[in-house]
């Protein structure tokens, strides 16, 4: 079978290795070394200037929106993974839908002002499959309407936007660390921020609030990584060029593989260095994409129709029409990407999509 991903491990030895400091030590959570030194690496290697890493890759959103939020209005993209859209209504905020761009896929920031409200809080825009928003513009719209920004950048490890981490544009940027993604702590997460005053504030409200053992500055929630999933991340940072080179070699082989007469794929942003996390294919209609699926499946080949349906048109939203955000949701499938797929399955894919 060549399922859409496939989690990368690390020798498991490696694995072990770094275990062992946990068990040697008898500390299991609760911000270990392990935890420290993971978000230390991370740091100094993308020189990002504030990193909490959490148990997973949505809570940084509701963290976000509780802070930053003020339950009110969010702009925000119907083409996302779920959890865009959940964490805001479950933080008690409405999302106000804008639609994307055609090429890039992210939220269309030419339409952004339009939705602009006196209920409007923040801009929560996701930087689809690790492409950049159109930061510049959205930021210009903020400032003006003191708007705080959000950045759903759960695909967007080692993503840099003009030589600078992604993770360091907006009030507010998170990212998953689940076990499908490039880097992984099996389940996990991360929320970045340049403020040192927001920093503290996202800092007590990942830790119940806590002050120290005794004292506490606010409400908070329980969203601590454990010494388990952080020696997992370890693991796998140590192979992190290797992991980036090989996903490159796939993202090569279907540019140059498949026919792009019949399909296309996203525009990567300008001045991005990309982290090929994934390989979405757009077809010029849903039926074309079923027939692919189909016979993609027939040989025990499974992409995933990803991001579909468009979060607009999910019954607990209620929203406006996104046209092209529906179109593209119907016509959109992530092809096989990940370390270990061989030239010989890359060209069973690409033949069948070619051939159909």
């Amino acid at each position: 079978m060549i399922p859409v991903t496939k989690s990368f491990l690390p020798e498991k030895q490696a694995y072990l290795d770094y275990l062992d400091r946990a068990w040697n030590k008898v500390w299991l959570t609760n911000r270990g070394e392990l935890t420290l030194e993971l978000e230390k690496r991370i740091k100094d290697t993308y020189a990002i200037n504030n990193i909490i890493i959490t148990n997973n890759g949505t809570i940084p959103l509701q963290i976000a929106l509780k802070l930053l939020g003020n339950q009110g209005e969010i702009i925000t993209t119907p083409f996302s993974y779920v959890a865009t859209t959940s964490a805001i209504i479950w933080e008690n905020c409405k999302p106000v839908f804008v639609d994307i761009h055609p090429e890039y896929l992210s939220i269309d920031e030419s339409k952004i002002e339009a939705a602009i409200t006196p209920k409007t809080t923040a801009i929560l825009a996701t930087h689809v499959f690790g492409n950049p928003c159109h930061i510049e513009k959205i930021e210009e719209i903020a400032r003006k309407h003191n708007l705080a920004v959000i950045y759903d950048a759960a695909h967007c490890f080692g993503v840099t936007y003009k030589e600078a981490s992604i993770f360091n544009y907006g009030d507010v940027s998170t990212c998953s660390f689940h076990a499908t993604k490039i880097f992984h702590t099996g389940e996990g997460g991360a929320m970045f921020c340049n403020s040192e005053a927001l920093y503290q504030k996202l800092f007590y409200s990942h830790n119940f609030g806590h002050n120290g053992p005794l004292d506490f500055h606010g409400l908070g929630i329980n969203a601590k990584i454990s010494e388990l999933q952080s020696a997992m991340g370890l693991a796998v940072f140590d192979n992190l060029d290797y992991i980036f080179n090989e996903r490159k070699k796939v993202v090569e082989y279907y540019l140059n593989n498949l026919n792009f007469e019949a399909l296309s794929t996203m525009k990567i942003r300008e001045n991005t260095k990309w982290n090929y996390s994934y390989f979405p294919v757009i077809f010029n209609s849903e039926d074309q994409l079923l027939k692919v699926q189909q016979q993609l499946n027939q040989s025990d080949i499974f992409p995933r129709r990803y991001f579909y349906p468009s979060l607009n048109t999910i019954e607990y939203v209620n929203g406006e029409t996104m046209p092209i955000s529906e179109s593209i949701a119907s016509r959109i499938l992530c092809l096989p990407l990940y370390t270990g797929l061989t030239e010989n399955e890359l060209k069973l894919i690409s033949n069948i999509i070619n051939l159909c």
